[in-house]
Order: C-alpha cells, then sequence, then structure tokens
C-alpha cells in the first residue's frame, strides 16, 4: 500500500467540508455543552463574576494567542491532520474530567485545557478548510462547516440541560465522554478519506512535468506551496484591528450565564437551554453572513456591530423574556464572527501563509477578548449601566475602524490577498 500521503481524496471539496462539519459538529457538542454551564458551575464553587471573567477570557485567549505558534507550525510542518486530530483528543478528554473537578483552580484548569486543545488543532483544521474553500468560495465553505459545527453547539446544551435537571452539573459534564468518542473515530474516518486537502487548492503551483503541456503524474502528490517570507499584508493588520475592537465590547456567555445564575433569572437547567438558543441562531446567522460576504465582501457584516451593542440590553437584564432574546442576539454576532471573519483572512493572505495568519488574527482577536470579559465582568460588579456604556463604545470604535477597509470598493477586502 502507498503511503497516506500519496493516496488520492476519496471525497470532493464539498464532501470534505461536510464530513469536516460532522467532526466539529459532534465536537461541539461535547465542549458547547460544557461552556452552557461553565459560569453557573464556577459561581457554585465561589466565583465571582470578575473571575468568571478573567477564567474564561484567559480560556479564549489561551484558545487564540496560542495560535501564535500552532499556526507557523502548521505552515512549517504542513502534518495539519496530526495537529487538527491531537487538538481535539485534549478536548475531548479535559471536558469530561471536569465532572470530578471538586475545587475552583481544577476546574479552572480543565476550562483553559479545552480552550488549549482549540488552539492546537484550529490553524491547521482551517487552512485545510480553506483550501476546499478555494474551489467552494471561501464563504460559503467556511458558513456550511459554521452551521454544522453550531448544530452541535445547540444540541449539546441541550443534551447537559436534561442532565442538570435529572442530576446535576457533575452529570452534564460526564455525558460528554459519549459524543467525545464519536468525535475521535469521525475525525479518524475523515483523515483516511482526504489525506491531502491541499489538493483542492487552485492557486497549487504547476509541477515540472506539466511544464511543457505534459499531464501530471497519478503516482505522485502534487506539488505543496512553500511557506511565503512576505510579511502579512497591511489590510490585514487593519482588518484585526477592527476586529479587536469589536470584541473587546462582547461578552462571553459564561459572564451571562453567571448573570443569570446568581440574579435568579433562569432555573438552572434552563440556562443551557439559554445558550441551545445562542448557538441556533449562530447557525442560522453563519449562513446568511457567509452568502453576504461572498456577495457583498465586508459590507455585509456591518450588522454585527449594532448587535453586539444591543446584547447588554438583553442578556444583562432581570426579564426572562428579554433575555431568551438576549441568546438569540449573542448568538447571531458569535455566529458572523466565527464564521465569516476567518473566510476574509483566507481571502487576504495567500494559502501558503495562512496557518501563520489564522494565527496571528486569532491570538489579536484573544487578547481582545480577555481583555473584554475581564473589563465587563468587574463592570459587571459595579453596575450594568457600566457595562452598556463600554459595550456602546467598543462597537463605535469597531465601525470607524471598518470605514477604511470599505474604501477600496463595494467588496472591501475581496480580491486583496494577491
Amino acid at each position: 500500500m502507498a503511503p497516506l500521503t500519496e493516496r488520492s481524496n476519496r471525497l470532493g471539496p464539498v464532501g470534505f467540508v461536510l464530513a469536516f462539519g460532522i467532526v466539529s459538529m459532534l465536537a461541539d457538542v461535547v465542549y458547547e455543552g460544557a461552556r452552557s454551564i461553565t459560569g453557573p458551575f464556577l459561581a457554585t464553587l465561589g466565583a465571582s463574576g470578575a473571575l468568571v471573567g478573567f477564567v474564561t477570557g484567559f480560556g479564549e485567549a489561551v484558545s487564540l494567542v496560542l495560535r501564535l505558534g500552532t499556526g507557523p507550525l502548521a505552515d512549517r510542518t504542513r502534518r495539519y491532520w496530526p495537529l487538527s486530530i491531537s487538538g481535539y483528543v485534549i478536548t475531548i478528554v479535559a471536558v469530561p474530567i471536569l465532572a470530578f473537578a471538586q475545587t475552583l483552580w481544577q476546574a479552572s484548569v480543565l476550562v483553559v485545557a479545552e480552550r488549549f486543545g482549540k488552539a492546537v488543532r484550529t490553524p491547521a483544521r482551517d487552512t485545510m478548510l480553506s483550501h476546499a474553500g478555494a474551489v467552494m468560495g471561501q464563504g460559503k465553505a467556511f458558513a456550511v462547516h459554521e452551521a454544522l459545527d453550531q448544530s452541535g453547539a445547540f444540541a449539546g446544551p441541550l443534551l447537559v440541560a436534561l442532565m442538570v435537571a435529572v442530576s446535576g452539573y457533575q452529570a452534564g459534564f460526564g455525558i460528554l465522554a459519549i459524543p467525545g468518542v464519536l468525535a475521535l473515530v469521525a475525525v479518524l474516518w475523515v483523515r483516511r478519506a482526504v489525506p491531502t486537502p491541499e489538493r483542492y487548492d487552485h492557486e497549487l503551483p504547476e509541477r515540472p512535468d506539466q511544464a511543457d503541456g505534459g499531464q501530471p503524474d497519478a503516482g505522485q502528490p502534487p506539488a505543496l506551496p512553500q511557506p511565503a517570507k512576505s510579511p502579512l499584508p497591511r489590510r490585514f493588520w487593519w482588518y484585526s484591528a477592527f476586529t479587536a475592537a469589536s470584541m473587546l465590547g462582547f461578552a462571553t456567555f459564561a459572564v451571562i450565564s453567571y448573570h443569570l445564575e446568581v440574579r435568579r433569572v433562569l432555573p438552572e437547567p434552563l440556562i443551557p437551554v439559554a445558550y441551545a438558543v445562542a448557538m441556533g441562531a449562530a447557525a442560522l446567522a453563519a449562513l446568511g453572513s457567509g452568502a453576504l460576504y461572498d456577495r457583498f465582501g465586508l459590507g455585509g457584516l456591518l450588522i454585527a456591530l449594532p448587535l453586539a451593542a444591543a446584547v447588554p440590553f438583553l442578556s444583562f437584564s432581570t426579564d426572562p423574556t428579554l433575555v431568551w432574546v438576549g441568546a438569540a442576539v449573542w448568538g447571531a454576532a458569535m455566529g458572523m464572527h466565527e464564521s465569516t471573519l476567518r473566510a476574509a483572512v483566507a481571502d487576504l493572505v495567500p494559502s501558503a501563509r495562512r496557518g501563520t495568519a489564522y494565527g496571528t488574527f486569532t491570538a489579536i482577536y484573544g487578547v481582545a477578548w480577555l481583555a473584554g470579559s475581564t473589563i465587563i465582568g468587574a463592570l459587571y460588579q459595579t453596575s450594568i449601566t457600566a457595562v452598556v456604556v463600554f459595550t456602546l463604545a467598543t462597537q463605535a470604535l469597531a465601525l470607524v475602524l471598518m470605514i477604511p477597509l470599505l474604501r477600496g470598493g463595494r467588496r472591501g477586502l475581496k480580491g486583496s490577498a494577491g
């Protein structure tokens, strides 16, 4: 048998995106199910609002900032599959162990460990998806993947809600071992079906045996582009600043769920259901924003800013009706951030530098979210009005930073990667 890296892909680009979407769906059942009760669970162990904001923000920062290392590592080694699989294993192990956490520090370490797994896998995974996106359209590829991903994020909190209602938080974490095993089986299958996603990318250079019009040797893998040494484009850095300003005023759901727990706005079993509503809204928003991006570029994403600005008015209310609406609005904004922001990076940066670009972009994103979630958690301890003012100010700043990005034309950043 030929080595795995020399075998042809058995799935086309669409099939690959769908199959990887199923992997992500199962993984999301695990970690989004856990995240739906992280805030209330930490509260039961004695955490304050500021500490919940810091722990969950630090976890997001670990997930995003460490991609400064894992992104270039993916570019340099091109070992996309080992990195992706290792990251899934870390998450799948860390989450169910939360069922045995007895102290605040133990739970906090496991929360951060789960996010570390995401840091390991995501640049490599997104780079593989971007190769399929070169054929499908980046917006469509990432939106389809995100929609499947978010369907797991919808199902996981519902499963956890049922277990919390029946037997408490420990049962909620423990049940997540089952979808974790299924996710691992699924990712190993996709790896065998698509050993070299790079084949999809129309940017792959012409091989020497094709230079004179010859046909490629079917028995050999295509030549891969070598990582470029050129700096990342200037507009990439401007775009990263815009994203950082937006995320600075975007609360983590753990802070919101902490509010729901300590103010007794919703019963404990309904808090993960609110997160499920958020994830359902995120899936729908991902599909819609992906289509808008492919048609209009970044101009189609301006709606994310007023959505984020509306979150504190709704989610930090003590009116259950407003809280449910707030969950949907928070999820819609999150879905746009998680899908189309990644697609824009793929259009900004040549394929050989995408691992590095994703690592850099998400590090900036993560530092901003860590700072913002910590600030919002601390402001919450003072007054909700302070949270509202801070959020409005950050979204206004993001809007100002968006304006220069749109001056290049109707499609904004599209076409600027070359």
